[in-house]
């Protein structure tokens, strides 16, 4: 890819999350899931990994997805989309999914919520990736490589996100990043490149934003 390809894909990115981003539909279950347009991209998680805050800042919206400090808060699968764009072949839609791995939640709930992710992984064939959320200040747990092991069985492609990357020094972030990548060995269905992003402070995501324009690219044509 060139300077100027890889220049291109960056204002393609800008312009796709510079419209009217809002939210259109929450599915507590699999069979409330709104009708299938257009291509959705999911971004799963730990608890409190970040995944509200990235999209707030991929849409430049401060409060598009609802951020918490108490882990476990969002319980249902949350899409957002443009809607100038809405319910066209060529759209893009977002898709929140509930935080894993909250240890202290009731069991039924965890249960619950990790039969909702699977479920929606293995059946929604509008979903072109999936981006798993990774904390750089704490690498790869139990609960995301039990994620990773749904992503292989189903067809949905799956990428590495490390946030929070402002918070963490350098030397201790390419660490988690040759750690992140010593992981995807053993997953091979993994996309290999890994995106690196601060929320807060923007970084990495010009690069997401054109990770997506790419992918809406090869989908529709």
């Amino acid at each position: 890819m060139t300077a100027d390809t890889d220049a291109e894909l960056i204002e393609t990115g800008r312009k796709l999350f510079a419209g009217d981003w809002q939210f259109f539909w929450a599915s507590p279950s699999i069979e409330t899931l709104p009708p299938m347009a257009g291509v959705e991209i999911a971004f799963a998680g730990r608890s409190n990994v970040g995944k509200s805050s990235l999209i707030n800042a991929l849409t430049g919206r401060n409060a598009l997805a609802r951020t918490s400090h108490t882990p476990g808060r969002t319980q249902e699968l949350i899409f957002f989309q443009d809607t100038a764009n809405a319910g066209q072949p060529n759209s893009l839609r977002l898709v929140d999914m509930p935080g894993y791995g909250y240890a202290s939640a009731p069991k039924a709930q965890i249960a619950s919520w990790t039969a909702l992710i699977h479920k929606f992984l293995l059946g929604r064939a509008n979903l072109a990736r999936v981006y798993v959320l990774i904390d750089s200040r704490h690498g790869f747990k139990d609960a995301d490589t039990e994620v990773l092991m749904t992503l292989d069985k189903s067809a949905v492609s799956y990428q590495i996100v490390l946030t929070k990357s402002d918070q963490v020094k350098k030397s201790e972030l390419e660490k988690t990043i040759a750690a992140t990548h010593e992981t995807l060995r053993k997953h091979p269905a993994a996309f290999p490149e890994i995106l690196v992003t601060s929320s807060r402070s923007g970084s990495g995501m010009p690069e997401l934003r054109a990770a997506m324009a790419k992918l809406l690219k090869e989908r529709t044509g």
